[in-house]
């Protein structure tokens, strides 16, 4: 590393201790992405040829570890004794983006090929590297492109399957779990309408637009257009805030 200037040789370090990656690699990565950090981190770990290869034998060994007795897919138990083993609880968020890296088609069920793949894409064959990428998943959520990917995400993998809709208290759940991340104002709020005046399934529509909501209309809705094309559960919301006086002289009185 000793050719390369201070910047450079520091990025390449931090690199190779974040990702694992040998000296060649990380450099790879860095070239490639003109040594934007960032930039390489996504090169190595969305370009199968550019890092390491994972040892196939490990993933095998990892699966059959997890792996249902009775079917070839790991279900709850699996992904239970997964949670243990990488010392998170299955509730957190880092199990969802799990699932996205994974591209699981269903909550509590990896398929081989979902497994597999996914820690291929994350350069993972052992539990030491799985426990060592744990924190670059949680620092996924923190890039506006990725939250909105495993957002949207989330609505498909949660819900049952063959229902075209989200269970009301599965997507309550899960916009708790999604917000606590991306701070909103208004997330409790918006739980208690739905649970009081809908009660019923939320449709894809509506999930992806409560986001577009969220990123856009500021807590006290003083940019808020009451014209705009907002599914009618919005609207409606957007009335039950007034309703109920909880968005006063502009000013949210919050009842937490």
């Amino acid at each position: 590393m000793n050719k390369f200037g201070r910047g450079h040789r520091d990025k390449l370090q931090q690199f190779m201790v974040i990702t694992g990656a040998s000296e060649k690699v990380a450099l790879q990565a860095l070239k490639a992405s003109d040594w934007h950090l960032e930039g390489a981190f996504d090169v190595f770990y969305s370009q199968p040829h550019i890092r390491s290869l994972t040892d196939s034998r490990h993933l095998e060994e990892l699966y059959n570890r997890y792996k249902d007795p009775y079917a070839d897919m790991i279900l709850a138990d699996g992904i239970t004794l997964l949670c243990n083993d990488l010392q998170v609880d299955p509730q957190d968020i880092v199990m969802l983006v799990l699932s996205w890296h994974m591209k699981a088609a269903t909550m509590c069920e990896f398929s081989k090929q979902e497994f597999i793949g996914g820690l291929q894409a994350l350069g993972v064959d052992s539990l030491e590297k799985f426990r060592e990428r744990i924190p670059y998943m949680r620092s996924e959520l923190k890039d506006d492109q990725k939250f909105r990917e495993i957002y949207n995400f989330a609505f498909a993998w949660a819900k049952e399957k063959g229902q075209k809709s989200l269970a009301l208290d599965t997507a309550v759940g899960m916009w708790q779990l999604l917000f606590d991340v991306k701070q909103w104002a208004l997330i409790d709020h918006w739980c208690q309408f739905l649970q009081a005046r809908h009660n019923k399934a939320i449709s894809k529509d509506t999930w992806s637009q409560l986001l577009e909501f969220v990123r856009t209309v500021d807590s006290k809705l003083s940019n808020y257009d009451a014209e705009g094309a907002w599914p009618y559960l919005i609207d409606e919301f957007v009335e039950y805030l007034h309703e109920n006086d909880i968005i006063q002289r502009g000013r949210l009185e919050s009842n937490r």
